[in-house]
């Protein structure tokens, strides 16, 4: 398994400029083979920083993702964004244990 954690810290205003593209974004990549959580969000003490939470299958299934035309898309949008910050990273993970509720 693979978790996808990151941050993209935009100008004012920029995010609501990005959201229809991101809610987009989210639908399309669901649908991926391999993808089994995929979320953008923005952090309560800071309405201009969009948080990034993915989890894929594989290391192919991120790969594949990579290379969708959603994606490409989607980074279109974002580079016509102002961004004062960014950081993405992509840990795998070989177990995991439910901390609280059901999933």
């Amino acid at each position: 398994m693979i978790i996808v954690e990151g941050w993209v810290k935009l100008a004012a205003g920029e995010l609501d400029k990005l959201r229809e593209t991101a809610l987009w974004m989210m639908e399309k990549t669901r649908k991926e083979e391999g993808c089994e959580l995929y979320v953008y969000s923005t952090e309560l003490e800071n309405p201009d920083v969009m948080r990034i939470s993915e989890r894929w299958a594989s290391p192919a299934a991120l790969e594949a993702h990579g290379n969708s035309a959603h994606m490409a898309k989607f980074n279109e949008a974002m580079g016509k964004a102002q961004i004062l910050g960014i950081s993405v990273k992509a840990y795998t993970a070989e177990a995991g244990r439910t901390l609280i509720g059901g999933d």
